[in-house]
């Protein structure tokens, strides 16, 4: 028989098939409302109590109403934080957690809780390269106005330092950067800027920028700087262009110059060269002959000591040989007691001097012996017949 059929004893039944004793104790499943009923007073105990349930039966299912509406409302709030305590942590990505304002920890890629609002999480992605772009005018060092446009890379390598020592260090870093690279401008001349110094550049910047986010401990390392074509302001383009065009100029003749000395300055070395060997040769000739002059004078004296008399009347001989073989006068004596005769060989004169001066030689001889004229061969020079000393 069912519970609820006429004639059937509902004291002792339940819908879930349970008896009742004569005390009142159930056997089976617990109700619901006297569940409600108990969780609810355990909450108005913690809150302060409530009000006291009545005898009668609607006051009895309003009190039920209410307290599950309170129960579905916590477990609504209970989901919620749930859902906000549970994060995912992917694998380019770090999170730092702070308990109480305090570090705690930094989480690693997976599945993560925390505990809000005790606990505060930062999570940013830490392999990811971000970049951000600049463009000013500053001072060169040569005093010259220059627009200089820069690309400037960078990660996060510390989150920790990323987050807690620094209130925004993405803009530490624009504002050292524009420390940076007005410095490293401000100390290099116009022209490195514009050519071939931007490299130079980009590298001091670099260096020096990362040591400013090292010093304030940001947490960010600076991966590459790209400085890119500098220009002038618009207001002195014209003039910046003729000063361009100039230095162009300027290279250009710089470049033929060098060329000219390469071909010219070796050119010059191998002359100088060259005539220093033959000053060399020269040189080495002289200390010969002297040498030979000296050791022929020496052997000279070693013979004269033997034979003074034929010595003397052979080094006579042979100076005369020497001096009449480069003269154009013949001396041609005659026999004891008579003159001598001067002859001047003047068709071998002429022939040697080839017509220059011809005249006044001819005037010269007809001078000094108008019969000169008439001889045609000389005698043969006897110098023999002089006198022994």
């Amino acid at each position: 028989m069912a519970w609820n059929e006429p004639g059937g004893n509902s004291n002792n039944q339940d819908p879930w098939g349970g008896r009742r004793n004569n005390g009142g104790d159930r056997k089976g499943p617990p109700d619901l409302d006297e569940a409600f009923r108990k969780l609810q007073e355990s909450l108005n105990g913690l809150f302060g109590g409530g009000k006291k349930r009545g005898s009668g039966d609607g006051d009895s299912g309003g009190s039920k109403g209410g307290y599950g509406m309170l129960l579905v409302g916590f477990l609504v709030i209970v989901a919620f934080w749930l859902y906000s305590a549970i994060y995912v942590v992917d694998e380019q990505e770090q999170a730092v957690v702070l308990r109480f304002g305090k570090y705690y920890e930094t989480v690693g890629p997976g599945l993560n809780i925390y505990f809000p609002p005790i606990d505060r999480k930062f999570q940013e992605n830490v392999t990811r390269e971000r970049a951000y772009s600049k463009q000013g005018q500053m001072l060169t060092e040569d005093e010259n106005i220059i627009e200089v446009p820069l690309t400037v890379q960078y990660k996060i390598s510390n989150l920790q330092d990323f987050v807690l020592n620094v209130d925004s260090p993405e803009t530490s870093l624009q504002q050292a950067t524009d420390s940076a690279i007005r410095h490293v401008v401000g100390s290099t001349e116009m022209d490195q800027v514009l050519t071939e110094g931007r490299e130079l550049l980009a590298s001091e910047v670099k260096e020096r920028l990362q040591r400013f986010m090292d010093n304030y401990k940001t947490g960010i390392v600076v991966t590459q700087v790209n400085l890119q074509s500098a220009a002038a302001p618009r207001e002195v383009q014209e003039a910046f262009d003729d000063v361009i065009r100039a230095r162009e100029d300027e290279q250009r003749e710089k470049n033929k110059a060098e060329t000219y000395a390469n071909g010219v300055v070796p050119e010059a070395r191998g002359q100088a060269q060259r005539l220093v060997e033959d000053a060399m040769g020269y040189r080495d000739e002289v200390v010969s002959r002297a040498q030979g002059e000296a050791d022929r004078f020496t052997a000279l004296v070693a013979e004269y000591r033997k034979a003074p008399e034929i010595t003397r009347e052979r080094l006579y001989l042979d100076t005369m040989q020497e001096l009449m073989s480069n003269t154009s006068k013949v001396l041609v004596t005659g026999d004891k007691g008579q003159n001598n005769l001067l002859y001047l060989p003047l068709d071998k004169m002429i022939d040697g001097r080839k017509g220059n001066g011809s005249s006044a030689i001819s005037g010269a001889a007809s001078a000094s012996d108008p019969d000169a004229g008439s001889l045609r061969t000389p005698q043969p020079v006897d110098l023999r017949s002089r006198e022994s000393r």
